[in-house]
């Protein structure tokens, strides 16, 4: 069994080492959302191990030149398609067009997800469905399309990103937290049947995460306040730090590890 390398250079933004593991070399990962944020933390942190990452996003600038920035640092170029993952059918035949010209998939990570802020009184019926549309049905589908190909490579991993449901000055986010906690239901749902062939399925729940996006609209002075109160360590959680969770349960080394929840907030309480 290998052993994880952790001597790789200081990831982006966090500081922190990226340990290597030579299994993922050469690997297929598929990424919903990965243009941005923890997506692109994600498709980074696989591409840094020498898998060959494909990847979703609605955001084609912003994953175009991800795209750049990897092959231009010598990484494997990831296959990237502008994709709108409320459209079930266009989500999976991205999936069957990059399979069909990388190889079946060896790890899905569903990150895709929408977390704008609302209140219980401003919820309609449209509004309620375009959320399910986007942070819950695509990881359905998402894993429906590629398990079929886990199977013929003997094995999987796939990772689902959950969500904490953690509220701020500036509002809750309850329809998100709901659709997104589903992921565990899902989870657990389809963990023996997939266990059978040897396709691992677990769930990464992140706490307040340093992306670029949450930095500009919530970490004012309250929200650092926010953070000193409720987080137990004093330290920030960033992309990177999801990243690392999800590609050790990508790797061999989780090779056990099936039908849990890892929870990634720095102790939220």
């Amino acid at each position: 069994m290998h052993r994880p390398d952790t001597s790789a250079e200081p990831a982006s933004g966090a500081a922190i080492g990226q340990a290597l593991y030579p299994e993922l070399r050469g690997r297929r990962v598929f990424v919903t959302g990965g243009g941005s944020g923890i997506g692109a933390a994600l498709v980074e942190a696989f591409a840094r191990q020498g898998a060959q990452v494909a990847f979703v996003d609605v955001a084609e600038e912003e994953g175009r030149a991800l795209v750049e920035r990897i092959a231009a640092a010598g990484g494997p170029r990831p296959w990237m398609r502008r994709c709108d993952v409320v459209d079930v059918a266009a989500l999976q035949q991205a999936i069957a067009d990059a399979a069909a010209e990388l190889g079946d998939f060896h790890v899905l990570v569903n990150n895709v997800g929408s977390d704008d802020r609302h209140r219980l009184d401003e919820v309609t019926p449209d509004y309620w469905d375009r959320r399910v549309a986007i942070n819950q049905r695509p990881a359905f589908f998402a894993i429906q399309a590629i398990v079929p190909g886990m199977r013929r490579l003997g094995g999987g991993s796939i990772v689902n990103l959950g969500s904490t449901g953690w509220q701020t000055k500036t509002g809750g986010y309850p329809v998100y937290a709901t659709t997104k906690s589903s992921v565990n239901g899902l989870t657990r749902g389809l963990a023996h049947e997939l266990g059978a062939s040897r396709i691992r399925i677990n769930v990464v729940t992140p706490g307040w995460v340093m992306t670029e996006r949450q930095v500009s609209l919530w970490l004012d002075a309250e929200g650092e306040r926010e953070l000193a109160r409720n987080q137990c360590m004093p330290d920030k959680v960033y992309p990177e730090d999801i990243a690392a969770m999800v590609l050790f349960l990508a790797s061999d080394q989780a090779r056990a590890c099936t039908a849990q929840e890892y929870v990634v907030d720095a102790g939220w309480s």
